[in-house]
């Protein structure tokens, strides 16, 4: 199995040690031969990239090249594969993307409504931007793209792409859901098998199998219903703002008991509730920076200036392992079946041709080949596509520099509705965006 030259986009994550975590547990299905990072940041990335350094040295010696750096093009040639992982504008951003949807009764949240607006619109030109020169270094390159908003963020790239079979937006969030029904049931998450649509962020499990073809649906929805459902996955465990998402899933299910949600519907379907438990001056990004923020970055300080990670309680976890997967997959022709997102292109027969939809799909090294998810029924249709008409208005409005289509786009969805808050929020969005989004205010000049 030739080994592969990885290239990380967005090194000064946090998710971007327990990555290399994951990496390290899934070296036999995806043997690296290089890794490298890349941010614009180059001091946030570097406390990441110290502390890795130490760590592919105890546990992963077989990598013969491990750099990271702010010039793309000794980041970018020469590379199999890329994990994209950017955040535009940063916590501080989402944290304004919060407070701005919040102030107006809205949901605050990172990829929903007014937020996910504003958090799609700062990624779609750097997305662009990453991608075009990607492809003047690495034409041939895989790029596992799990940028939020996805959804917008895909829409994006098919719009100014379209002919690029290998770009593959993927999100952990069904996984992770998935590793709790696993927990629940006593099995691995391995070992399901989920028939899933929707949009991203935006969907539902119509059934949950096993490898031999057992359907564990009525079992899971009985489980949840009588006792509730844990975030398990080990990442999110003790966090207790998605143990709390969590348990409202057996709210979901009990008010709609025909599919099993995923997590983010809550927003849609209990805006209100979702915006009175908020409190704006401890939004969720701030929670993030003091909360995991510190923790990441203080335990990579701590492994730099004791040289070893033999003191932390370091671990691949199921994002990580999950995104590992589906690289190898691609890269080796594998076949193997995951949910990813796609062009529907009839996949939903009652959805538009145009759509990207999240759905299983068996990756190999030519592209995607998605399963048929048939035609479904007029709720979850009429919602997917209010939600999508939410989306498209978004990325046509970037590409337009049109303050009316986000305007409307905010009217469809779910967690706005009214026409004058639409307003409003998309007149702060763009003063608050103003250096990221220059196209708004060409007429103004």
């Amino acid at each position: 199995m030739k080994r592969q030259n990885l290239t990380i986009i967005g090194g000064g994550s946090t998710y971007t040690l327990g990555m290399m975590m994951s990496l390290i547990a899934e070296k036999e299905n995806l043997p690296l031969k290089s890794v490298r990072f890349y941010d614009i940041d180059g001091e946030r990335q570097r406390l990441n990239a110290e502390a890795t350094a130490i760590l592919l040295k105890e546990k992963y010696p077989e990598v013969e090249e491990f750099i990271y750096t702010t010039n793309r093009e000794e980041a970018f040639v020469d590379t199999d594969i890329f994990f994209i992982q950017i955040r535009t504008g940063g916590l501080e951003m989402r944290e304004r993307d919060e407070q701005i949807a919040l102030s107006h009764g809205c949901v605050g949240q990172e990829t929903c409504g007014a937020g996910g607006m504003a958090y799609g619109l700062r990624s779609i030109g750097d997305m662009i931007d990453l991608v075009d020169d990607i492809r003047k270094y690495s034409p041939d390159a895989w790029i596992l793209n799990y940028t939020n908003p996805a959804a917008i963020v895909a829409e994006a790239l098919n719009q100014a792409l379209p002919n690029d079979k290998k770009i593959l937006n993927i999100c952990d969030m069904p996984c992770v859901i998935m590793e709790s029904y696993a927990k629940m049931l006593d099995c691995e998450l391995w070992d399901l098998v989920p028939d899933y649509y929707g949009l991203n962020h935006y969907g539902w499990f119509r059934k949950v199998y096993n490898r031999e073809g057992e359907d564990l649906t009525q079992r899971i929805k009985d489980i949840i219903l009588e006792k509730g459902l844990q975030a398990s996955a080990v990442d999110i465990a003790h966090d207790q703002s998605w143990q709390t998402t969590f348990k409202n899933m057996k709210m979901m299910l009990e008010d709609n008991p025909q599919f099993l949600p995923s997590t983010y519907l809550q927003y849609y379907l209990y805006p209100e509730q979702m915006v009175a438990k908020e409190d704006i001056n401890n939004t969720r990004a701030r929670q993030v920076i003091n909360g995991r923020e510190k923790t990441v970055f203080d335990m990579c300080q701590r492994i730099v200036d004791s040289g070893t990670t033999a003191y932390e309680n370091l671990h691949a976890d199921v994002h990580g392992i999950y995104m590992v997967r589906v690289a190898a997959s691609a890269l080796f022709n594998k076949g193997e079946k995951y949910l990813v997102i796609v062009q529907n292109n009839g996949v939903i027969s009652n959805l538009q041709e145009d759509a990207m939809v999240e759905v299983p799909a068996a990756v190999m090294s030519h592209g995607v080949e998605p399963y048929s998810v048939g035609k479904i029924p007029t709720f979850q249709k009429a919602m997917i596509e209010t939600q999508l008409g939410f989306e498209k208005l978004v990325v046509d409005a970037w590409f337009e520099g049109s303050r009316q289509d986000l305007v409307n786009a905010l009217t469809l969805n779910r967690t706005v509705v009214n026409v004058q808050t639409a307003k409003q929020l998309v007149d702060e969005i763009l003063e608050e965006n103003k250096q990221y989004l220059p196209q708004f205010f060409k007429q103004q000049a």
